[in-house]
């Protein structure tokens, strides 16, 4: 199952990237901008997961060699990337309609051809 988490992770982060790159709509380049996020988030807490484990919450007498603890350090990470990911979402499309108010369109092409 794991697996299939790396799989899907790595592939939400190609499309994510092959929507930045190949689209000129700077609306579509926002949203791949947000999928490539997303499946950055979902490799990190999957680079985190221990099959087995439990809570990192323990007292001296419960813990031993034999026990396995999920890592707590990729969860907060995430946490922290999917905040700072909601803000440069909202500040990317603020600046996307700045853009479309100024030049009265949405595609690069255009906006480079009319700045010069």
């Amino acid at each position: 199952m794991i697996t299939m988490n790396y799989i899907v992770s790595f592939f939400l982060i190609a499309l994510g990237l092959y929507t930045i790159v190949t689209k000129y709509n700077l609306i579509k380049t926002v949203v791949g901008m947000c999928v490539m996020d997303y499946g950055v988030n979902l490799l990190i807490i999957s680079i985190g997961y221990n099959p087995g484990g439990t809570v990192p919450i323990f007292t001296a007498g419960e813990l031993n060699a034999a026990s396995y603890f999920v890592d707590p350090i990729p969860q907060a990470l995430t946490l922290t990337s999917i905040v700072i990911g909601a803000c440069v979402t909202a500040m990317s499309l603020a600046l996307v309609i700045r853009i479309e108010e100024s030049y009265g369109t949405l595609d690069t092409r255009e906006i480079r051809r009319l700045r010069g």
